[in-house]
């Protein structure tokens, strides 16, 4: 069995990879002030960005959801991989070699399942590439040309070929030291008679990545009338294939979606290559399935989902291009993007366009036009006879149920407006009670929890205007009162605890002789005993990233380390952080805790009365008049007294 990973090599790895640069390849980040960066949090379903991250401390932190951690646990989340996996490609990204305790190197057959079949999608990619150039592969080429893909085109987007025969790729696999089951688990294979062969044979081949950029899987396209399957066959679920969960082109057009702040939507592998080779950069395609949730969340992440963001899609104009439209409208409440449709003329696909007129119909095609809804509304509408009271009433009653779902009332009421004019009902207020009827009964059934958005009214705190993001309240693992910020102990304690983690050189070494009982919200005392256990803020003073991962390392279970990135990101209630302000932080929670000792001591002297023994009362009334002087001296010259 491989040893651990050296530790040395998991410190050089953080230090190497910038967590911005990873967060980034799945979702847009934008300034936050502070030096932090903000997005979409990846974690969970929100409207506006409560995800922080900060390149300079190598940390990431959501104050909607309190996921937390750096750049490894970033990605140990959010693709489901292990510690050692994730350290694994992490490393590979930044050219590092690894070094592994008690086994000198990790043994291929031993690393992390998803490493393993993503380097067998990679190994496959390129065997499919080389393949494409083969004499057996002409009938292939012959296809992309027809299409007005070259050469450039097919390297461009690493489009290859599948040979016909029943093992080729499976003897290649094995060659290169994939097990059997590792090539049914990808999907490249599947049982055959004698044991494994391709499932891809004699068809081109599309690579599918996700995100990050890694292939996951493959659509295949048929191209031989002997061919006895289905036009198009993509890759089966896998464990590292979910087709609602990918997007084609993703990996090549992320970057643009997130500048432009626009994505546009097609139906398959050669429209999203069309749209790019004319310039439409921004253009992706589901795999096979309908758009739906999953691909929303991966497209709001990209757009930070604003008011200026535009999500196009080109469905056909037939009766599958229009059910499509139809299900995308149902969704298309999930963005706060507008949406749009476009449809090329005489039904083409933005292939054929391109074909048919050149890369300027295919850039004019994606140009916003339609809202979504006018054009999901009027396909409903236009099966009905308007011309009769009975047709205008049936197509009410079908196209009001649809815009009854919209959440919000004020979009509600707009459609239902328009919808009046699209029917032909001249009293608009009939439409939009009738609407809302509509939309009172589906709450009725539905209950409470489809109010207020995808999150029932209850998403997590949200920053509140020119200040720092509101902490959540306590998980039930903590004892004691709740974090209450109208506190002025629980603001302060919380800013003190900032700045040790954020900028130990403005407290240490005084904070590292604070107790943990002078922090009075169970929550805080926690974070200042994980310090404590880290080797104190001191530690902080030679190497920040460093001290951060040890003082995570020490929190006894997931809240009590969602807090510490929590408060490592989180920006400060002053614009002005120097030693003056981290003075007045130190003095007002050692004054608290010296005013609440006295209080202490006098309250059990009076409890006890005359029943205090004399030496006792001596000792009690001593330490009260030292804490009395410390106190004043205190108020009197700040951090000086400490």
């Amino acid at each position: 069995m491989a040893g651990r990973i050296n530790d040395d090599d998991v410190k050089a790895v953080r230090d190497a990879v910038p967590i911005d640069a990873v967060v980034s390849e799945y979702l847009q980040l934008r300034n936050a002030g502070g030096g932090n960066l903000k997005g979409l949090c990846p974690f969970h379903d929100e409207k506006s960005p409560s995800f922080q991250v900060s390149p300079g401390k190598g940390l990431f932190h959501c104050f909607g959801c309190q996921e937390g951690g750096d750049t490894i646990a970033f990605v140990m989340k959010i693709d489901h991989l292990s510690f050692s996996e994730t350290v694994e490609r992490l490393a590979a990204k930044a050219g590092i070699t690894l070094r592994y305790e008690e086994g000198g190197y990790n043994p291929s057959h031993q690393r992390g399942e998803r490493i393993r079949l993503i380097e067998a999608h990679q190994a496959a990619a390129e065997f499919y590439v080389r393949a494409l150039e083969s004499p057996e592969a002409e009938i292939g080429r012959k296809f992309l040309a027809e299409r007005g893909f070259d050469q450039d085109a097919a390297t461009h987007f690493r489009v290859g070929y599948s040979p016909a025969g029943w093992d080729h790729l499976t003897r290649y696999l094995r060659g290169k030291g994939f097990s059997d089951k590792e090539l049914i688990t990808s999907g490249l294979s599947q049982d055959g008679r004698r044991g494994p062969i391709d499932r891809f044979r004699g068809r081109l081949m599309w690579p599918i990545s996700d995100t990050a950029g890694d292939i996951v899987g493959f659509g295949a396209r048929k191209l031989r009338d002997d061919d006895n399957g289905p036009k198009y066959l993509n890759t089966p679920e896998t464990p590292i294939y979910k087709k609602s969960q990918v997007l084609y082109g993703i990996d090549l057009a992320k970057k643009d979606i997130a500048k432009a702040s626009r994505a546009v939507v097609v139906e398959g592998y050669t429209d999203v290559m069309a749209c790019h080779l004319a310039g439409v950069t921004t253009a992706i395609a589901t795999c096979g399935t309908a758009f739906g949730n999953d691909h929303i969340k991966i497209l709001r992440r990209l757009l930070m989902d604003n008011g200026s963001a535009r999500v196009i899609f080109t469905f056909d104009g037939d009766s599958a291009g229009q059910k499509a439209a139809l299900r995308a409208f149902e969704d298309d409440q999930k963005f706060a993007a507008e949406t749009y449709i476009a449809i090329a003329p005489e039904g083409m696909d933005p292939c054929d366009l391109r074909l048919a007129k050149g890369d300027d119909a295919v850039r004019d095609l994606v140009e916003p036009r339609t809202p979504l809804f006018e054009f999901a509304l009027r396909q409903i509408v236009g099966r009905y006879d308007l011309e009769t009271p009975a047709g205008r009433g049936a197509a009410l009653d079908e196209a009001a149920a649809v815009v009854a779902k919209i959440k919000t009332s004020s979009v509600q009421r707009e459609v239902a407006v328009q919808l009046a004019g699209f029917v032909g009902i001249l009293d608009q207020e009939f439409v939009v009670r009738r609407v809302a009827q509509l939309a009172r009964w589906a709450r009725g059934k539905g209950g409470d929890g489809e109010r207020g958005g995808p999150q029932g009214g209850r998403g997590g705190p949200r920053a509140p205007r020119g200040g720092a993001p509101q902490p959540a309240a306590p998980a039930p693992g903590f004892s004691g009162p709740a974090l209450n910020l109208r506190s002025p102990a629980h603001r302060t304690e919380r800013e003190l605890l900032k700045l040790a983690l954020q900028k130990p050189a403005l407290v240490s070494p005084a904070f590292d002789a604070y107790g943990v009982d002078e922090f009075t919200a169970p929550p805080y005392a926690a974070v200042r005993r994980c310090i404590e256990e880290a080797g104190g803020a001191e530690q902080g003073l030679a190497d920040n990233r460093e001290y951060l991962v040890a003082v995570m390392d020490a929190a006894p279970d997931n809240t009590v380390r969602s807090l510490v990135t929590e408060l490592a990101v989180e920006v400060f209630m002053s614009r002005t952080i120097d030693e003056t302000y981290a003075g007045v932080q130190l003095v007002q929670v050692r004054l608290r805790a010296v005013d609440r000792r006295i209080d202490d001591v006098q309250g059990s002297l009076t409890r006890l009365g005359s029943n205090v023994a004399p030496h006792e009362l001596a000792a009690a009334q001593n330490e009260v008049w030292v804490l009395q002087q410390y106190a004043q001296s205190l108020r009197a010259h700040g951090a000086a007294a400490l």
